[in-house]
């Protein structure tokens, strides 16, 4: 009937536009990020310099501490634009994982207990990408979680867990995003930690899982392709 095929088309060009406009938003949102990064890469290098002309004391050491966090923050939103670009290319290795997760959690300085750190089962993948995502699971965990952080070890899988109040519902259903951790029992941040570990996970073929495991606490899983 004319009539039917007529709200078909209407409808389907509704869709069409939608798709379109929401794609026009995440591009402009990835361009605004990259943009914002490379402008304070450069003031902030030259506040940094004058920073360590200050003479010793609390208030240069506040400066100094802010001006870090400042460098880390712009790091890693140009890190975020990397991979909105697709630009990331691995560096292929064949590892035993266990050493390797044992390895890698004792350089991110988080206190974490390491189940099956022995585990010989060797997987492809690129080293400092696997510890840029463990780091920040890592840091995620002791930054917003609470009790022990538990690293696990098992086959091809690392699972880091905390103790804390666990993921928000809203971060499990839609995944991370941005500048949003989700709820404020998580703890402050800007929610680029997690962003980049899941951009970094599919850059080396892995996956990340996250959950609210029982009774409490909340657990990334990392899932690497075997060697």
């Amino acid at each position: 009937m004319p009539g039917a095929r007529d709200e078909v088309a209407a409808l389907a060009s509704a869709v069409d536009t939608m798709a379109a406009s929401l794609q026009q938003r995440l591009e402009a949102e990835q361009r605004f990020t990259a943009d914002v990064a490379h402008e304070l890469r450069t003031p902030l290098t030259g506040l940094h310099t004058a920073a360590e002309l200050l003479p010793p004391g609390r208030p240069t050491e506040l400066v100094r501490d802010r001006v870090a966090a400042l460098r880390t923050l712009t790091e890693d939103l140009l890190e975020v634009a990397r991979l909105d670009a697709n630009r990331e290319e691995p560096q292929w290795e064949a590892h035993p994982l266990g050493p390797l997760v044992e390895s890698i959690t004792r350089r991110s300085g988080v206190a974490a207990e390491i189940v099956g750190g022995r585990t010989p089962t060797r997987v492809r993948t690129d080293v400092r990408r696997l510890e840029r995502i463990l780091a920040n699971l890592l840091a995620n965990a002791r930054r917003h979680g609470g009790g022990p952080v538990t690293v696990t070890v098992s086959g091809t899988t690392v699972t880091v867990r905390d103790r804390g109040p666990g993921f928000p519902e809203r971060l499990l259903r839609e995944g991370p995003q941005r500048f949003l951790t989700g709820a404020p029992e998580r703890g402050r941040g800007t929610g680029l930690g997690l962003t980049i570990a899941l951009g970094q996970a599919q850059v080396i073929g892995a996956r990340v899982t996250l959950a609210n495991p029982a009774p409490a606490g909340a657990s990334a899983t990392v899932t690497l392709p075997p060697a």
